[in-house]
């Protein structure tokens, strides 16, 4: 219960439940994420400090009509404090307020995928490339459940599978967005678990995915956080999987879902953004040559399969009149929690270790 929390984080977690609209608001009762409480108190900014720059988690959280005031005073603080600010991840609402103003700087992150959850439900109906997903994973004897957040907090083999997930990418675990240890605080959020039948009574079913699901109380929506699989799940799983999660808030009356941001898409669109030469080029680089830390068209293809409604353009805002190369590497130390140096010559080993493991295998066939 969030009782057990820190007085800190239940009220900013209070206060998420009642304005949250950002997709990534609860992500900011997060371990390792600071708050900032305006004056009246009716409103937090979850941040990690870096470098001197707080970055944000998305946006101040609070009600749209404090939104203008909520910003100028969380700024002034900062100031006060002589730490910059970058806001990553920051969707309409702050995009709006800030994009005329000559003092913030905008890049285009990317864009998450959003539906009325409702379109869901006919789905597979519609498309029989995902039907047959579906029904690949049901004939393996793949199942979905939803479980207690005590009974999956408490899951060894949750963890397994999170452990082995988090070990089969190319990049190190990441945290503040992406803080991989969603299972320690599952209060408010749900978890679905897929798993594969073992026995008629299901006594031994056997997970091998699960999907966390994250409130976005302003929107009546959720976000899918996460969604780790095990290695040996069937194919078709992950599809199932969130065709039942996304089909269950729908029927309980949710009108918002989103898989969360891709980033680098939608990045055709950055041309009207005064973006600075450097970073256009770095990030057309990165999505060129990339792929073997992190698979940016890929995860972009598998949320484009289940054809969403619409794509919503995500932004890192800087407090500064062009966005600077400090900026991104303060955006990069918040989320390896280290310097973005020790990330990239990790992420580098893994991926000489996943290299001479594949020329190994292709040897043996």
């Amino acid at each position: 219960m969030t009782t057990r929390w820190p007085a800190g984080v239940r009220k900013a977690r209070d206060l998420v439940m009642e304005h949250g609209w950002n997709a990534t608001a609860y992500q900011i009762v997060n371990p390792g994420i600071d708050h900032w409480f305006s004056e009246r108190d009716d409103a937090v900014v979850g941040y990690v400090t870096y470098r001197k720059f707080r970055v944000v988690a998305g946006a101040p959280v609070c009600a749209l009509a404090r939104l203008d005031e909520v910003t100028a005073e969380f700024e002034l603080s900062s100031r006060r404090a002589a730490e910059k600010v970058c806001y990553f991840g920051a969707e309409a609402r702050l995009e709006s307020l800030l994009k005329s103003r000559v003092d913030h700087a905008m890049a285009l992150l990317g864009a998450q995928p959003s539906w009325n959850p409702s379109t869901w439900i006919d789905l597979p109906q519609a498309h029989s490339s995902l039907r047959a997903q579906l029904n690949r994973a049901a004939n393996k004897g793949v199942r979905i459940s939803e479980w207690s957040s005590t009974n999956a907090a408490a899951s060894p083999d949750l963890h397994s599978i999170l452990d082995r997930w988090l070990r089969g990418r190319g990049l190190p675990p990441l945290h503040f967005l992406v803080e991989p240890a969603t299972l320690e605080r599952l209060d408010d959020r749900r978890v679905f678990v897929a798993a594969r039948r073992s026995s008629d009574d299901g006594a031994n079913d056997q997970p091998v995915a699960f999907a966390v699901l994250s409130p976005i109380p302003a929107r009546n929506g959720w976000l899918v956080e996460q969604f780790p699989r095990d290695p040996e799940a069937p194919n078709g799983t992950i599809e199932l999987l969130l065709h039942d999660a996304i089909t269950t808030v729908a029927r309980e009356g949710a009108s918002y879902v989103t898989l969360g941001l891709a980033p680098l898409a939608g990045r055709d669109a950055a041309g009207s953004l005064p973006e600075p030469l450097w970073l256009r080029l770095m990030l057309r680089w990165v999505r060129a040559h990339g792929r073997r830390f992190y698979n940016f068209g890929g995860l972009e293809a598998f949320k484009a399969k289940f054809r969403p409604d619409s794509w919503e353009p995500v932004y890192a805002i800087e407090l500064s009149p062009h966005f600077t190369h400090h900026a991104l590497y303060a955006i990069a130390g918040a989320f390896a929690s280290a310097p973005p140096l020790h990330l990239a010559a990790t992420a580098l080993r893994r991926a000489v270790t996943q290299e001479v493991r594949w020329r190994r295998e292709t040897a043996t066939r």
